[in-house]
């Protein structure tokens, strides 16, 4: 794909180009594929329109042309509204004219099944081949407010009068662009750009955000997400955002089990463990909203709020209200978010009082009584703003936002560029005061949901994992374990300390043991990895008499559950006295990449799923964030007087694994320590089981 268009060249055919043309417009104003011609003379769109047809030589009374051939000029974008077959053939013209970008609506690739899949690879085949830039299939097209270019299908177009603003949302559902204009019109917030992906058979959400990053009339990213993949380039696009100071947010599909199997019969795309998705995020500095609504109000504060930095405290709201219940609603949400709300310090409520506040020493500053007053109201804010013990600031406005909104809200507007970001929650359903608020630039929320959605997600986002930019090896697909015995040399390379152990052969006299009993035996073989579940584990040994007799049990057991195997090694360990254990594991995500993840260790791992995952390579300072999330390994912190464990060295291995995830000269598929026996405070963390995976 030489002569394929990329960065400005791609955002200037793709979102603003001269010239269209729309393949197969239909003349029937009733059917879908007519719908683009209406869009764009309805918004005024001053480029050259050019109507493919062959069945006709007028479409809605304009000129229509036989092919993309037959045009005057070759147009910068080409929107496809044919069906499947007939796409792939305008795809192909496309290439052979050499028109920079296509645009596909039609669906029946991909997410059809295997013939859907080699229809996709077509499409793929011809784009690399010729250098067209494809978006999509089923993509409803696009729309750039800000030079009236409405090119899509999406009914929800049909309005006229879209806010102009500085939003660029990009979207792998198409319908979803829509639903957020018509909500946003009724807010008073006005978008740049929205893009339907669709299945993103070559442009994907992060190379058409990123070349889009030094347009100066985009101040932030609205991304609705059903997959994961193509993550390299959301990493390198939310990089270069977090650099230019341009805020992005996620919603992404497929928290449930549920609406990941939707997510996969609407896109073709295997939704990824949501986990997995988390740790993208956040080490991309994306903030990530689960509420639909959160995702519409979360720029102006991701805007005011800066990032978070390691070793911050858990992040601190003060509250000011004038309806005690509407306060309640939103520190509920906040709460259940991991956001404390604290009340004002000693110096605070000094300041107040002298401003004839008295609000108590609460969480909440309560103005019930006097809050419609302005000067009390606005006192309070400022006052609250100026606070050293406070990350953020929330204003509750009761019901006077519905009957008197200019009154309620103008001491919310007039407190807003202070030292901390403020932001409103306006309890009663109050569009006008809600328009107001966004008019000024204040962050404002219509529900308790949304509000505590949005705050903890501004609250809680990080900058971009500086390591990120190392993270992109890609390994060969032919993943082959290897034994533990290897596992343990691997570690000893990078520096991760494992239990002594020894390899014996059973068809020779067992050697003396280098260090002292008591042990447990394993079998030693690459080929099996739950070595307990077949009898091939025996503990505690104590001596060399009932080494032997070990070493015959696991040969007898695993003969017997396994027929034909044969028991050619054994690993002696030492066994170790620890307080605790934790499991530590790396793994290459198909979509995402390599990750690392801590969880408590032992047999219940799966069931408890209490675990915290990041992209790898992490630092010292992450991997100690990590340990503090798992909830289980709590209890090696000196948990109601328990011995403490050593959590450095926990994180110590954490770091040198997550490294071992990004090394090329490895090609580790997955790893895994399970456990990693936890010694006292001071005294180290030992591998005593592994299994690791590598690319053949």
């Amino acid at each position: 794909m030489s002569n394929a268009v990329t960065g400005q060249a791609l955002a200037k055919a793709l979102l603003n180009p001269a010239s269209v043309a729309l393949v197969g417009i239909s003349n029937n104003t009733e059917k879908t594929a007519a719908r683009p011609l209406q869009f764009l003379r309805r918004a005024g769109f001053e480029g050259t329109i050019y109507n493919v047809n062959p069945a006709r030589e007028q479409v809605q009374g304009e000129q229509a042309y036989p092919s993309l051939s037959a045009l005057p000029e070759v147009p910068d974008h080409a929107f496809i509204l044919t069906n499947t077959e007939q796409a792939i053939a305008a795809v192909e013209e496309c290439g052979a004219l050499g028109i920079p970008v296509a645009t596909i609506l039609a669906g029946g690739f991909s997410e059809t099944g295997s013939a859907g899949v080699q229809r996709e690879k077509r499409l793929k085949d011809i784009a690399s081949k010729s250098g067209v830039r494809l978006l999509g299939p089923s993509s409803i097209g696009l729309v750039n407010v800000h030079q009236n270019l409405t090119l899509t299908a999406n009914a929800a177009f049909g309005e006229p009068g879209l806010p102009k603003g500085g939003i660029f949302c990009a979207s792998h559902s198409g319908s979803l662009i829509g639903a957020l204009t018509s909500r946003g019109r009724s807010r008073g917030i006005g978008f740049n750009t929205l893009v339907s992906v669709g299945s993103e058979c070559d442009l994907s959400v992060g190379e058409i955000c990123e070349s889009t990053l030094d347009d100066p009339t985009i101040t932030g990213y609205l991304l609705f997400l059903e997959t994961s993949r193509n993550a390299e380039a959301l990493k390198r696009f939310a990089i270069a955002a977090a650099a230019r100071g341009k805020p992005v947010v996620a919603y992404k599909l497929g928290r449930s089990e549920a609406a990941a199997e939707l997510a996969v019969s609407h896109t073709g795309a295997l939704a990824g463990e949501d986990s997995v998705t988390d740790a993208l995020l956040r080490d991309c500095g994306i903030a990530r909203v689960d509420t639909f609504e959160g995702l519409l109000e979360s720029l102006p504060l991701l805007a005011k709020t800066p990032r978070r930095k390691s070793g911050d405290p858990r992040p601190r709201v003060g509250v000011v209200t004038t309806t005690g219940g509407g306060a309640a609603m939103a520190v509920d949400q906040l709460g259940i978010r991991g956001i404390d709300i604290v009340p004002p310090s000693e110096v605070t409520q000094k300041k107040l009082q002298a401003a004839g506040i008295d609000g108590g020493s609460g969480r909440i500053l309560d103005l019930t009584l006097a809050g419609t007053q302005y000067d009390v109201m606005k006192s309070a804010l400022d006052t609250y703003c100026q606070a050293e013990e406070f990350d953020l600031v929330l204003a509750v406005v009761g019901s006077s936002a519905r009957n008197h909104p200019n009154l309620a809200v103008k001491p919310v507007i007039d407190s807003v560029n202070q030292k901390k970001p403020l932001a409103c929650f306006i309890v009663p359903e109050a569009p006008e005061a809600l328009v107001l608020l966004t008019e000024e630039g204040v962050p404002n929320f219509r529900t308790p949901e949304s509000c505590g959605d949005v705050i903890a997600s501004a609250l809680n986002r990080r900058e971009p994992n500086p390591e990120l930019k190392t993270a992109t090896g890609n390994w060969p697909s032919n993943p082959r374990p290897i034994d533990e015995a290897a596992a343990y040399e691997l570690f000893a390379e990078i520096g991760l300390p494992h239990a002594d152990y020894i390899v014996v052969d059973v068809n020779e006299p067992i050697p003396k043991l280098t260090f002292d009993y008591p042990v447990v035996a394993k079998i030693l073989s690459s080929e099996i990895s739950h070595k307990t579940d077949i009898g091939g584990v025996v503990l505690p040994i104590h001596n060399e008499e009932e080494l032997g007799k070990a070493i015959n049990l696991i040969r007898h057991n695993v003969e017997k559950n396994l027929p034909g195997e044969k028991v050619e090694r054994v690993l002696v360990q030492r066994m170790e006295k620890s307080v605790g254990e934790a499991l530590i594991g790396i793994k290459r995500d198909k979509d995402v990449g390599p990750i690392v993840m801590v969880a408590a260790g032992g047999i219940y791992t799966e069931l408890y799923q209490d675990r915290s995952l990041r992209l790898a390579p992490v630092n010292f300072d992450t991997a100690m964030e990590m340990i503090g999330e798992v909830k289980a390994l709590e209890a090696l912190k000196g948990f109601r007087g328990r011995t403490r464990g050593d959590i450095k060295a926990i994180a110590e291995a954490i770091v040198k694994l997550s490294q071992l995830a990004v090394s090329e000269s490895h090609g580790i598929m997955e790893a895994e320590i399970n456990p990693l026996m936890v010694m006292e405070d001071g005294k180290g963390a030992l591998a005593v089981d592994a299994l690791v995976t590598v690319s053949a």
